[in-house]
């Protein structure tokens, strides 16, 4: 087997950013931030949502809006709701094409009548 090829695994703390739970385990992510724990040089990950924090497994809805996600969705929805509220129907927009139509026609031939009279 070839040697050196595996990655390096280190100590990690992983920090739930939403309500502060801490998962201790080893992995090959490194960070910036260390914390001693029991003697041993832990990296520590920040994450924003883990098992302690995620709705399917707390069964509670927590929104947690760290890039204004949540927001936006909800500004997109409103925005919706407002443009269906002043949507026309197809009845509505056909009856209207047809009477600009219609209007225009008649002042085709009203072009036409007066042009025939000269």
């Amino acid at each position: 087997m070839k040697s050196n090829i595996h990655p390096a695994v280190h100590p990690v703390v992983f920090v739930d950013t939403s309500c502060g739970a801490e998962f201790i385990t080893t992995s090959t992510l490194t960070a910036e931030e260390t914390r001693l724990i029991d003697g041993v040089k832990h990296f520590i990950c920040r994450i924003e949502i883990s098992s302690s924090s995620h709705p399917f497994y707390t069964g509670k809805q927590i929104l947690v809006d760290t890039a204004r996600r949540v927001e936006k969705y909800q500004e997109k929805v409103a925005q919706r709701a407002t443009a269906s509220a002043t949507r026309q129907g197809k009845k509505v927009k056909r009856a209207k094409a047809s009477a600009k139509r219609e209007s225009a026609k008649k002042g085709a031939t009203q072009a036409q009548a007066t042009d025939e009279t000269k």
